[in-house]
């Protein structure tokens, strides 16, 4: 995989040039020393991945997220000091279409190396899950349940869907976005500002609540229990989608004893689109972006394939398109 690196620090880039050294798969394709410079070397030569810093001089990372993902769109990891620090900006590198963000790592520790295996998967084949489907109950007692997914551009997405739903909205939610457990809290709290609806990170027995969202917040797997409750599981330990949104769509799919809303969004690979389609054979209403509205159509296009989409909207219209169906479902 041919990945860039770009900082404005030299001891920095170097750094990353040793640690990328140590993969023989993986080749530096080229540096840049500011955001302007790596917007014109990626017209030029488009890397497979990008490790973007945010704040460096004449541009920052955040515009050049913005303009690489426009002109000549590739996987970037937001690598900066101190991602909490410097939250603002980097979420405003995802809302633009940044993957992912890690402090600049330390010598020896091997995170940005795990998420740069991640990445390199998501770029060529996703394991396949099994699609076994259980016979299930229905029963009113429950609130209606959308489950979403996103991944690259997903928190722009998401803020255009979710500021739509009102205060008194009937449907609980619950979200998986392909995020980093140390930036999940971050997230929360940026969403909380966003939109009207409280936005709180799932913990060991949350349970689906109308009114209120429910975010994957650890590294662990998001899961529905047979109790309805929400766990995090480790297993299966071989998906490179963690949290894997997938992993939430086939447990929700097994468990939740009323039919709901699946929602997938933006992202690179196909992560998500196998649990939407069982959460379709379920009887699920199921949606999923368009490909002119996505960052990267590649889960949505991966659900349209396998004809896991009952209808495939604009990001604008996905709001409205839940409310109608909850609609109809009251009636």
């Amino acid at each position: 995989m041919r990945i860039a690196i770009v900082n404005d620090m030299r001891i920095v880039v170097e750094a990353l040039r040793r640690m990328l050294a140590t993969i023989p798969e993986y080749d530096l394709a080229w540096v840049a020393y500011d955001g302007a410079e790596a917007v014109s070397k990626c017209a030029v030569d488009t890397p497979d991945l990008i490790l973007m810093d945010v704040l460096m001089p004449c541009m920052d990372g955040v515009e050049a997220t913005r303009q690489i993902m426009s002109q000549s769109p590739c996987a970037i990891i937001i690598v900066t000091a101190n991602v909490n620090l410097y939250a603002a900006n980097v979420l405003e590198a995802m809302t633009y279409g940044a993957l992912d963000a890690i402090n600049t790592p330390a010598e020896g520790s091997t995170g940005l190396l795990k998420k740069i295996a991640t990445i390199a998967k998501l770029i060529g084949k996703s394991p396949q899950l099994r699609t076994a489907k259980k016979s299930r109950l229905f029963s009113k007692l429950l609130p209606p349940l959308i489950v979403i997914g996103a991944s690259t551009g997903g928190p722009q997405a998401l803020v255009k869907i979710l500021a739509q739903f009102p205060q008194n909205f009937p449907a609980a939610v619950v979200i998986v976005q392909h995020l980093d457990a140390q930036f999940a809290p971050g997230f929360a709290t940026w969403l909380n500002e966003q939109i009207l609806l409280p936005v709180e990170i799932a913990s060991i027995g949350s349970r689906p609540q109308p009114g209120k969202i429910l975010l994957a917040g650890t590294n662990h797997h998001l899961v529905m229990s047979s109790n309805l409750s929400f766990e995090y599981d480790e297993q299966p330990s071989n998906s490179f989608y963690r949290p894997s949104i997938d992993v939430l769509f086939r447990s929700v799919a097994d468990h939740w004893m009323e039919q709901g809303i699946g929602v997938l969004l933006t992202g690179m690979g196909k992560d998500g689109a196998q649990g939407l389609k069982l959460l379709r054979e379920a009887g699920w209403h199921t949606i999923a972006q368009n490909q002119e509205t996505c960052i990267v159509y590649g889960m949505p296009k991966a659900a349209v394939d396998l004809k896991a989409a009952v209808e495939v909207l604009p990001v604008e219209a996905i709001a409205h398109a839940c409310t109608k169906i909850l609609r109809i479902s009251a009636n």
